[in-house]
């Protein structure tokens, strides 16, 4: 791929790192961070790249502009907002949001894009802090299918793998359903090690056996260790779950799914933060049941 200036807004935990995997492919990188501080060490660290001071003067002549920030307030006041990279965009410039909001914002900004001549791809991300780091995410996509054929292989650069999954929202969506099959699962896996170790069983014994059958996932593979160690600083923040369960949950009454084991979990991750854990990784649950 020839070298392409992009610009990147919001250098979090996950954006830092794949704002460095465009500079490493060649890339002529602009970078925006609300604290000033991060973006100037990421031009320190990666000679050619640029810092501004706003999101506009970050997206100003960008061909491809990506955004990793907190929740829908966050992503609209970096694109519809006072400085936003709307107003810095050119038409036929194609904006990739890369944070996990509703697929109602959504929905929106891909329309307001279009009012303005850009495209807009709603592309929420799964393979935490490691994944970015590695540059093996996977990538959801919603959006229109010229505008993704365009971005696919600029997302490449920090994915193993990404997908159209339809119209705009509907990478929003699928990034639902990734986190209410997690929360579940880590649920379970919390109850299961639980019940291994008051059983007088050896959680990494068990686990080592039953990592090969039926029963294995990526939260086995990667968190019962710690988890059984009562080690939780790794991966996804409990705080940061909750923020994407509220999302799901509110999707679900607006679409009429039911969702009882989410919503449950939700409550369990709610005693989790009443308990100090609001910082802690998401394998946290079986805190909740050796207290």
């Amino acid at each position: 791929m020839e070298p392409m200036s992009v610009a990147f807004i919001g250098l979090g935990v996950m954006g830092y790192p794949m704002a460095g995997h465009l500079h490493r492919a060649g890339h002529k990188v602009r970078v925006y961070n609300r604290t000033a501080a991060k973006a100037e060490q990421f031009v320190a660290e990666l000679p050619g790249a640029e810092g501004f001071s706003t999101p506009a003067e970050t997206a100003n002549g960008a061909e491809f502009v990506f955004s990793c920030v907190g929740n829908d307030d966050d992503l609209r006041a970096v694109t519809i907002g006072d400085g936003g990279a709307f107003a810095g965009m050119s038409a036929g410039a194609i904006f990739v949001d890369h944070t996990t909001a509703s697929a109602e914002v959504a929905r929106e900004l891909h329309a307001a894009a279009a009012e303005r001549g850009f495209g807009f791809i709603d592309a929420p991300i799964s393979g935490g802090q490691a994944g970015a780091q590695k540059g093996a995410l996977t990538v959801m996509c919603g959006g229109d299918p010229s505008s993704f054929a365009k971005a696919e292989p600029v997302i490449a650069c920090y994915a193993r793998a990404c997908r159209l999954m339809g119209p705009p929202g509907a990478g929003q969506l699928t990034k639902m359903v990734n986190q209410i099959a997690i929360a579940g699962l880590i649920q379970s896996l919390a109850e299961a090690l639980h019940f291994a170790k008051t059983a007088g069983l050896e959680p990494e014994n068990v686990v080592d056996l039953l990592k090969n059958g039926a029963a294995q996932s990526w939260q086995m593979e990667n968190r019962t260790k710690t988890m059984a160690a009562s080690e939780f600083d790794f991966g996804f923040a409990v705080e940061w779950m909750r923020k994407d369960l509220a999302i799901c949950l509110g999707e679900a009454r607006r679409n009429g799914a039911r969702l009882p084991v989410a919503a449950l979990v939700d409550q369990f991750y709610a005693e989790v933060e009443k308990m100090g854990g609001r910082r802690w990784d998401t394998s946290s649950l079986i805190a909740r049941l050796e207290r």
